[in-house]
């Protein structure tokens, strides 16, 4: 119970410690990408804070899995730097009984891996893939903010407004350059506001001038109006497309088995699989030398982990494009680093030393007894 206990209250410490910062750091990269994005008019840049959320619960599994690896090796290296496993050792402890507190303490980890890599990444997919998609077919009007020059969503009109009128849908001082049919136009207005009719939406514009001229010719024509209509777009189109495989639920992706569905579903199982591999190959990596630094077996460590999350990545782009299979990726991959942590940590738990081939000597020539040769 001593040696349960001791592990899993360092294991829990280790691994919260880490989890926080790894959670800071990739919430700040995300913080990032997802500004850029906003700046760049990909999404609302109100429901930034929501893109964010539903970005870190997508990448939360490989979070988790990295925060237990380090936690682990961390744990047991320095059980090695302080002399605790030679104590652990001369009591009848081999290496290999560490795999049973180790899992004792992952297994909830290792489950809230799994539930969120089949069922809660591709529900996050989904929701940051509607948010996108309701921005983008949001109306050029919705687009146009007071003082700032927006472009509509086809990019062939450009809109300026002054101010919006509180309360309304109209605005002062409006402006539009718009190139259609061959023909470029400048259309200023003192006041507009926006109508819909038979489900379009029209940008009534209100005691302005009109500037129109054929691209290519030197000719322009000069209209005054005291009104005048301006279609800006359809209300409720939306584009059906076919959905993404990461957009799929697992369930979907089982029942349309596709090169590319697999390939997402061999990922998803992926992430699960490597959590569970990550713990043996914890037992089997920490060894430090008392004498060396600190940070060099850590390298190593999110060397190991980068490679191994890398082939996943690899191996989903091969089921893609016809390679390998979807069983026997699972079978080679996971299995093999499976088999190849499971060898690593028989061979030293049981002290397995790979000796060197004797070299094959030449007899000696036996020694002469007769004392010499006689005159």
């Amino acid at each position: 119970m001593l040696f349960q206990s001791s592990i899993r209250k360092e294991l829990a410490r280790s691994f919260g410690a880490t989890l926080v910062v790894l959670i800071t750091i990739v919430m700040t990269i995300v913080l990032i990408r997802t500004l850029g994005q906003a700046s760049r008019g990909f999404i609302n840049p109100q429901d930034v804070m929501l893109f964010m959320a539903y970005s870190a619960l997508g990448r939360l599994p490989t979070i988790l899995t990295l925060s237990l690896f380090i936690a682990m090796v961390s744990t047991l290296s320095r059980m090695y730097r302080d002399s605790e496993m030679v104590v652990w050792f001369a009591s009848g402890r081999g290496l290999a009984g560490f795999l049973g507190p180790l899992f004792r303490f992952a297994w909830p980890v290792l489950l809230v891996i799994t539930l969120m890599a089949l069922f809660v990444w591709p529900w996050s997919n989904q929701q940051t893939k509607d948010m996108q998609s309701r921005y983008e077919q949001r109306g050029d009007l919705d687009r146009i903010a007071p003082g700032q020059f927006q472009e509509s969503s086809s990019g062939n009109r450009v809109f300026f407004i002054d101010r919006d009128l509180a309360g309304e849908q109209a605005s002062n001082n409006v402006f539009i350059a718009a190139t259609e049919k061959g023909k470029s136009s400048i259309t200023t207005a003192r006041s507009g506001r926006i109508d819909t009719r038979d489900n379009a939406q029209f940008l009534m514009l209100e005691n302005g001038q009109r500037l129109e001229n054929v691209i290519g010719q030197s000719a322009l024509k000069i209209s005054d109006f005291e009104e005048y209509g301006s279609k800006t777009g359809d209300v409720g189109t939306a584009s059906e497309n076919a959905p993404e495989a990461k957009l799929l639920s697992t369930r979907d992706l089982i029942k349309a088995p596709t090169r590319s569905n697999m390939g997402e579903l061999a990922w998803r199982l992926g992430l699960a699989l490597v959590a569970f591999n990550v713990v043996i190959l914890a037992v089997a990596l920490a060894s430090v030398n008392p004498r060396g630094g600190r940070s060099s077996n850590l390298i190593f460590v999110l060397l190991t982990f980068v490679v191994y999350n890398n082939l996943v990545n690899v191996g989903q782009s091969w089921i893609f494009s016809g390679v390998i299979s979807f069983g026997n990726l699972l079978l080679a991959l996971h299995g093999g680093v499976l088999l190849l942590g499971l060898g690593w940590l028989g061979k030293r738990h049981f002290n397995w030393v790979l000796k060197p081939i004797a070299r094959i000597r030449r007899p000696l020539p036996a020694a002469r007894t007769d004392g010499g040769s006689h005159p």
